[in-house]
């Protein structure tokens, strides 16, 4: 494992980014994206002529951000808007026949679904109301008979970059909206709340994402929006990082739609007043509170189902599971158990449930290849939700792990690389800037992660309210007279049982109380054998 100084580190972070970075005005041409001249001059019209617009959402975050830049969009350019989001429990998923009950259109425009829509597309047709679908998931071979579609995931569609998250695909179709309208309205104005919704659903921090999510958390700490406001209030913090989105703002806008209704989560984000977003913010935190209990539950049950499961695809089913949860337990299992992960809740006769990956395994096409079993599907490469009969469980989870068993076992290996070992000297807040200046990090940019190897246990302190955390003081290597502090959430360490500890570990920056401190989080505790199989050269 090599041994790193701060000019090595910068070498390795510089070498991630092969390509010059993008600036706002770099974004290619939204008219690239397929049909979204045809749809907005569609809705253009609508317009001029005085037609009724309705948009249909998701209830993930991806799916909130988007509604709430649609209904914002339209508040600046002063024309009504019908927004709905379906309610998880009695709606189902994205735009639906039932959906359509509630909607009385003549457009509907979906964000952040739509590409399986099959169903709703005919009873859109039915009723003479033209369905544009703006989705970013991988498209079905038969694709509903809309008015238009856009999905950049699409055969056909030209525009350069790929991977971006359905609140994007919603702003680049507003952004040639504008364009037909001659609206006087800022499209910068929603990269705030926007690269929420990119870090929350795990796009790859790379081109144009990287360049909205950093303009995005720059304009959240001087945003006049009440969300931001109340954001900024939470954290309290001097800079936002991603990762203070992805921990501790999406999970509480996500709890909304995984327990009640995603509603609260909208009403957070368009709020017009701080008194409004306050009150939204505290039911939001309440229900996640809530989620983190169920959840937790959850968790202990599916491991207990798993139990010395050999299998390549973990696959747990339940009665009683509550249905929002199923997804954030898939991706504990991940975690815990290093194999993608299939949670299904059980209501009767129907089983709905989520799939999380991990490594090189793409669980869609997995999941694609043994759709016979199912009844509905969607997703992307590392993240997928099915519902399916419960009868039909156990063949859905035999036949998905024959179809895994064809993979390369390198497929499977988490991609947890540790770039290398730092001498304790080397940590200190000059390191921190360098770390921070390759900032965002997420998905495709992880944020570093070294190695502490077999590094001395000095003391443990438990922490948490139910003492459940630790903080380990470590001397990194023999003879050291510098020691450092490391956090480790969920697990007791007994310095009975571990004099010594070898560790992966990120470095970021702690404020609390106006003391700005450097935090080193361990991420994976190994034995010595495992270290070096994730060993990586940046």
């Amino acid at each position: 494992m090599r041994v790193l100084d701060k000019s090595s580190i910068k070498a390795l972070l510089r070498a991630r980014f092969a390509h010059e970075e993008k600036r706002l005005a770099d974004i290619p041409d939204p008219a690239l994206l397929k049909d979204a001249p045809k749809a907005a001059k569609r809705v253009a019209r609508a317009i001029f002529s005085g037609e009724r617009i309705a948009v249909v959402g998701d209830y993930d975050v991806d799916g909130v951000v988007s509604t709430a830049i649609m209904v914002d969009f339209f508040k600046c350019i002063g024309y009504p808007l019908q927004a709905v989001i379906p309610n998880r429990f009695s709606d189902g998923y994205g735009v639906s026949p039932s959906v359509l009950e509630r909607i009385d259109a003549d457009v509907v425009i979906s964000v952040d679904n739509g590409i399986t829509a099959r169903e709703a597309a005919e009873v859109c047709k039915e009723r003479g109301c033209d369905l544009i679908i703006t989705d970013h998931h991988t498209p079905p071979k038969v694709l509903p008979d809309a008015y238009a579609i856009i999905d950049p995931k699409q055969e056909d569609c030209s525009y350069p970059f790929k991977e971006i998250c359905g609140a994007e695909v919603a702003w680049l179709f507003l952004a040639l909206l504008k364009r037909e309208l001659q609206a006087d309205v800022d499209m910068r104005s929603f990269i705030d709340i926007l690269s929420i919704a990119i870090i929350a659903d795990i796009m790859p921090l790379v081109d144009i994402n990287r360049t909205l999510v950093r303009e995005g958390l720059r304009q959240i700490m001087r945003s006049t929006r009440p969300a931001c406001v109340i954001i900024r209030d939470f954290l309290n913090k001097s800079r936002i990082t991603s990762e203070d989105i992805a921990f501790q703002i999406a999970p509480r806008l996500n709890s909304a739609g995984r327990l009640e209704d995603a509603s609260i989560a909208l009403d957070f984000l368009c709020a017009e007043s701080t008194y409004k977003a306050y009150e939204m913010f505290e039911k939001l935190s309440s229900l996640n509170e809530f989620r983190k209990e169920t959840e937790a539950e959850a968790v202990a049950q599916a491991l207990e189902l798993v139990g010395e499961s050999d299998e390549d695809i973990i696959v747990v089913a339940k009665e009683g599971w509550h249905e929002g949860v199923v997804g954030i337990v898939a991706s504990r299992l991940v975690d815990r158990l290093g194999k993608p992960a299939v949670v299904l809740s059980i209501d009767g006769e129907e089983a709905k449930g989520s799939a999380r990956s991990l490594g090189e395994v793409d669980i869609f096409a997995l999941i694609d290849a043994n759709r016979e079993f199912l009844e509905k599907f969607g997703g992307h490469k590392m993240a997928a939700g099915v519902s399916l009969k419960r009868e039909n469980i156990s063949a859905f989870k035999e036949a998905l792990n024959v179809s895994a068993s064809k993979l390369p076992r390198s497929a499977f290996i988490p991609k947890d690389e540790i770039m290398g070992i730092l001498p304790a000297e080397v940590i200190d807040f000059e390191l921190l800037e360098l770390l921070e200046s390759f900032e965002p990090y997420g998905e495709a940019n992880i944020r570093p992660k070294f190695l502490a190897k077999d590094a001395k246990v000095v003391s443990v302190q438990r922490f948490g309210s139910d003492r459940s955390h630790s903080r380990v003081t470590l001397q990194l290597q023999p003879g050291d007279t510098r020691t450092h502090d490391f956090t480790i959430f969920r697990r007791v360490i007994d310095p009975k049982e571990h004099s010594h500890l070898t560790c992966s570990y990120t470095i970021s920056k702690n404020e609390y109380n106006n003391r700005v401190s450097i935090q080193l989080l361990v991420s994976k505790i190994y034995d010595e054998e495992e270290s070096d199989v994730h060993a990586c050269r940046g």
